[in-house]
């Protein structure tokens, strides 16, 4: 066994001497009727991520109300949904209408990079909201002098340079090995998952560094968010007003619905024993959290965020009268 298993290292070193042009990612399905009701169906929910987010951030841009240190972070991670569905979902979209599943490997490196760089970055701000609330409910004091504008940048800078460093790694790492065999990636994006299966022969070093870096983003981040909210609960809970503590819930509901969503999915999806060969149900929960996700956290924060929506409203209006004069 030891020396068949010296022989695949070697005679894959010497078929990959030099790095695959291209891969070849299998998508959805290879028929065409079901390809367009499926262009169909990603084009919308994109463009209503992309709607969503931009209307979260302009709102906040126009209206003094919103510029707090909630609504900066709000608009920070806005801007990352539409990087993180951007990376994958044109490509998508072109791979379905037009059937060339084509990706050089340079554009499929550079993909999973981006994808991790946002999701990351992600997973980093929403722990930061948490802590905000925590702030806002907890020490409301205090609040104003912690949360100033000049900690906040501060923070939303760590975020992002925590959110580059964390996919370097992996990817270099990746870029070194010699892809032996199949050059097709059986998903519609480069995943590092299936990216690794078809890396080498031996996986285990690489399988392991990406384990530990997703344990270690997600599960700090998700201890965070957690500590956050069991202090929040602990002090909306001594509120004797029960008005007080429906106003209390009502300003961390939103937040804490995206966050039981993305973390819920993405540590199915990271964080659980290898699926082995189910490829399809992986797909599956790869379209929620990267596409139909963003598309529905600009839904939650507009539709059970009280300011956003009376902001919404206000805007509305201001641009309705002048057609009512003419």
């Amino acid at each position: 066994y030891i020396i068949l298993q010296s022989d695949s290292f070697a005679n894959c070193a010497l078929e990959n001497r030099s790095r695959p042009h291209e891969f070849l990612l299998l998508g959805f399905t290879k028929e065409r009727d079901i390809s367009i009701l499926l262009f169909l169906f990603f084009m919308v929910v994109y463009m209503m991520t992309l709607l969503g987010n931009i209307t979260i951030i302009s709102l906040s841009r126009i209206d003094e109300s919103l510029r707090t240190p909630m609504y900066f972070f709000l608009n920070n991670f806005s801007f990352l949904e539409i990087g993180y569905t951007t990376v994958t979902v044109p490509k998508m979209l072109f791979d379905l209408l037009s059937g060339n599943m084509a990706i050089s490997f340079n554009s499929c490196l550079t993909q999973m990079y981006f994808f991790f760089l946002f999701g990351t970055t992600e997973f980093f701000i929403l722990a930061l909201m948490g802590f905000d609330r925590y702030l806002a409910i907890c020490n409301p004091l205090h609040y104003t002098n912690i949360m100033n504008t000049r900690f906040c940048y501060k923070l939303i800078t760590g975020s992002w340079l925590g959110g580059c460093m964390v996919p370097t790694v992996p990817t270099i790492v990746l870029s070194q090995k010699p892809f032996c065999g199949s050059k097709t990636i059986n998903h519609f994006f480069c995943d590092v998952g299936p990216l690794i299966k078809i890396s080498s022969p031996d996986t285990f070093f690489l399988d392991t560094i990406v384990l530990m870096v997703s344990a270690i983003v997600v599960l700090s981040s998700l201890l965070l968010v957690t500590v956050s909210y069991v202090f929040i609960i602990s002090a909306i809970l001594r509120i004797s007003s029960s008005v007080g503590r429906r106003k209390a819930f009502s300003t961390c509901a939103s937040h804490f619905s995206v966050v039981t969503i993305f973390f819920g999915t993405v540590i199915f999806m990271y964080l659980r024993p290898s699926s082995g060969d189910n490829y399809e149900f992986d797909k599956a929960v790869s379209v929620f959290y990267s596409v139909v996700t963003p598309a529905l956290n600009p839904l939650i924060y507009s539709l059970r965020n009280k300011d956003v929506k009376m902001v919404l409203i206000k805007v509305i209006h201001r641009k309705g009268y002048p057609m009512r004069k003419y």
